[in-house]
């Protein structure tokens, strides 16, 4: 942020100074004969006005896609759309993934939709890397699953919504629950509520989800890393055949969903309103992501996939062992 001991006048010189350097492609020379300054005058603006915040500068890296491997997830799945980014040396996978499934989001949400989302570090790093220059008129972010952990700002669904706010304006409609209650009987209690019906209501008309693809296997699964269950309890039913998730909604290899004693104290859209949804945007990766996302785009849970080239590659080995 600017100095606030650099006067506003000053402040202004040196934006000015900026703007026509970096937007306009001015030499220095120009500047300098423009405001009446020397040339090594109008360097050293130039670096107080990076050093004051006046200047940004970001670098975007592209997006490589494999477009051999989305065709044949495409075919082999029947999956609307399949987006697979080659990762490249030195980023982190989830950025990679965030970058791809932010710039697609950009390109298909219009003017008066509503967005529903998830939570979770993909979905996090997806929120880090929408670019929006003005708010889009009419929009509304619907969170779809209660939160997880207070402290952690991936897996708050609270959060998320906000941060969607704030990058894209619109109006958040809210999940004022937790992801999981002490008893079954008291989640059909929350799900009669008012509120929360209403938000499961807009939710199942929303026109995109942004959703995770996580893992039930009990060492890599948010909820016991999260310390939001007992790694015992995640060991049954991962042996039971849960093999991943998709806003809380536990699934088989087949993507057939599993009925257990956890799911009916879960406070999330089922899977019957998420299909609803007409465009269910999965972002996943990694060695641990690949069966659930078989399960995930076997039961059509997601019709839009955004992976890495390593992870699409598991899938198609895998589905033809």
């Amino acid at each position: 942020m600017p100095n606030n001991k650099v006067s506003p006048n000053r402040l202004n010189i040196l934006a000015d100074a900026a703007a026509m350097y970096y937007l306009k492609g001015q030499s220095q020379s120009q500047i300098a004969k423009n405001l009446d300054v020397s040339r090594s005058m109008v360097s050293r603006m130039l670096t107080d006005a990076r050093r004051l915040g006046l200047v940004r500068i970001h670098i975007e890296r592209p997006v490589n896609h494999n477009t051999e491997l989305e065709k044949l997830l495409c075919q082999q799945f029947g999956l609307q759309t399949a987006i697979v980014v080659e990762q490249p040396g030195g980023q982190a996978l989830l950025t990679s993934l965030g970058k791809a499934a932010a710039r697609y989001i950009e390109e298909e949400l219009k003017p008066g939709q509503t967005l529903g989302t998830s939570w979770g570090t993909a979905i996090s790093a997806t929120v880090d890397e929408l670019q929006f220059e003005t708010p889009i008129p009419g929009i509304r972010i619907v969170q779809l699953l209660g939160s997880l952990g207070a402290r952690i700002k991936q897996y708050h669904g609270i959060s998320i919504v906000n941060r969607l706010v704030d990058k894209l304006g619109g109006e958040g409609i809210y999940l004022n629950a937790p992801y999981l209650v002490e008893s079954a009987r008291l989640a059909s209690v929350l799900k009669e509520n008012k509120d929360i019906l209403e938000t499961f209501q807009l939710g199942s008309q929303a026109d995109l989800a942004l959703l995770g693809i996580g893992s039930a296997e009990p060492k890599v699964s948010p909820y016991v890393l999260a310390g939001y269950l007992p790694e015992e309890e995640m060991e049954d039913i991962y042996d039971n055949g849960a093999i991943g998730d998709v806003s809380g909604n536990f699934f088989d290899i087949n993507g057939d969903p599993l009925h257990s004693e956890l799911q009916e104290r879960t406070i999330g859209i089922s899977l019957e309103d998420l299909r609803n949804i007409p465009l269910r945007i999965g972002v996943s990766g990694g060695p641990h992501k690949i069966d659930p996302i078989i399960g995930a785009i076997r039961g059509k849970h997601v019709n839009v996939l955004v992976t890495d080239a390593n992870t699409a590659q598991g899938v198609i080995n895998r589905t033809r062992e």
